[in-house]
């Protein structure tokens, strides 16, 4: 269970908080404090493993909180700022000192949600492993970013070309008919047809023709090298 401390001078958003965090499994709230010096004191004697912090409190400063917690090993928690600002200097700091993510006031439940979820999938990878791996780090930490995807032709849909390109990796051969990328995504075939000749027209596909010793020459797509 990952112990979640609040810290918001504003009751009504650390409410708020504290109610997010309950609806999450494997969360659970051990506190809500509305000073940096409470949020200290009960760091150096409480059960925390991260913290939810606001940088404005009063004339306090979140950000010179966290430079303290890092620079002091009485706590090695992890913490996740929520706040209103949105400078970039704030967010730079942030960073710097080790926030594991930064959300800005006001947000929806889907953002804290995602931020808890990764969280906790970052400390279930650390937990069940002595060493990580590249392939492990790279997917909690640093995800691929996908190419741009650029505007298709009139009539095609980025959806319907992934369920096509999905279908060709489920194949697992290197050359196929349009009736069985057909039969293994329940797409039509002329439907099918249009976007592998997309495919093939763009270079990621080949094509060619196959003759049997009867009847109409095949035309089959390639999964090139």
């Amino acid at each position: 269970m990952i112990r979640v401390l609040i810290v918001d001078d504003d009751p009504m958003v650390a409410k708020w908080n504290e109610t997010y965090v309950s609806k999450l499994n494997g969360f659970q709230a051990a506190g809500v404090v509305h000073t940096y010096a409470d949020a200290k004191e009960k760091l150096r004697h409480g059960q925390v493993d991260l913290v939810l912090l606001d940088i404005y409190i009063g004339a306090d400063n979140g950000l010179q909180l966290l430079q303290e917690l890092r620079a002091e090993s009485f706590w090695e928690g992890d913490v996740m700022l929520i706040t209103a600002a949105s400078d970039v200097d704030s967010v730079k700091k942030a960073m710097r000192y080790g926030a594991v993510d930064y959300i800005m006031k006001p947000f929806d439940f889907d953002r804290f949600r995602e931020a808890m979820e990764k969280y906790k999938s970052r400390t279930k990878l650390f937990a069940e492993h002595e060493q990580i791996d590249q392939d492990r780090l790279d997917h909690q930490w640093f995800p691929k970013v996908e190419p741009v995807q650029e505007d298709l032709p009139k009539g095609l849909s980025v959806s319907t070309l992934k369920r096509v390109e999905e279908g060709v990796a489920a194949l697992d051969k290197k050359a196929f008919s349009t009736e069985e990328v057909a039969d293994v995504t329940g797409i039509s075939r002329v439907t099918v047809r249009k976007y592998l000749k997309y495919l093939a027209e763009t270079g990621a596909l080949g094509e060619r023709l196959t003759y049997g010793a009867v009847g109409r020459p095949q035309h089959l797509f390639l999964l090139e090298e």
